[in-house]
Order: structure tokens, then C-alpha cells, then sequence
């Protein structure tokens, strides 16, 4: 994870110095705010990788001499089927239309966030995936 925290701190900082010459050339404010943000992102998910690879310690992708077998194992699991994330997020851009174009669509997308992250969540209570 050692390696990915730098990866994210160096890419913060590129965006750092992207951000300076952009501002310096084009005195444009919305753009050098958005590039600011990247490097605030940048640099807080760094920070992040690099806090966690200090509490866990070393893990095999941060040995230089590791295999790939070293990596093996239980990932945790993921659902290679499920349609639940589509309905999330076509419900999710739903309500954020709907808080464009008006508070009744706005209204029925909250809905629909909350019916299918509820579908998301018990995905495998109910049916033919249940325990």
C-alpha cells in the first residue's frame, strides 16, 4: 500500500504544479478551483494509503523481491452478477435530475435510491442466491 500512497501524494503534487501554471496562464477561477480539489482528493486518498500500510504493515506488493503468489488468497467477496449497482445508480441520477428539473421527480428518485439500495443490501436474503 506504500507504494500506491506515494503514487497518489506525487500525482497531488503534479497537479499541484498543473494547478500554479494553469492559475499564472489563464487567471480562470472555476478551472484552477476544480484542479485544486484533484489535489486536495489526491493527496487526502495518499495520506489515507499511507496511514493504513503504517497500521497493517507490510503487505506482499510493497516487497520488492515478492511473488505474485504472495498475493494469494481470500480478497473478500464480490457479486459477479448482480444488476442491484445499475439500479442504484440510474435511480441516483434520477433524483439528481429530478433536483434539476423539478421536486416531484426529485421525489420519486429519493425513492428509488432507497428501494434499490435496499435491493443492493439483501440482494442475497431473498430468492434463489439466499443462505
Amino acid at each position: 500500500m506504500k507504494v500506491q500512497g506515494w503514487m497518489f501524494i506525487l500525482t497531488g503534487a503534479f497537479f499541484a504544479a498543473a494547478d500554479i501554471v494553469y492559475w499564472f496562464w489563464s487567471k480562470e477561477v472555476t478551472g484552477t478551483t476544480a484542479m485544486a480539489i484533484s489535489v486536495g482528493l489526491a493527496f487526502m486518498i495518499g495520506y489515507y494509503l499511507l496511514f493504513t500500510a503504517r497500521r497493517i504493515g507490510e503487505q506482499p506488493e510493497d516487497d520488492k523481491e515478492a511473488e505474485i503468489s504472495d498475493g494469494a488468497g481470500e480478497l473478500g467477496f464480490f457479486s459477479p452478477h448482480s444488476w442491484w449497482p445499475l439500479f442504484v445508480c440510474l435511480s441516483a441520477a434520477l433524483t439528481f435530475f429530478g433536483f434539476v428539473i423539478g421536486w416531484w421527480l426529485f421525489i420519486i428518485g429519493v425513492f428509488a435510491v432507497i428501494m434499490s439500495t435496499i435491493g443492493f443490501v439483501f440482494q442475497y436474503y431473498r430468492g434463489h442466491f439466499s443462505h
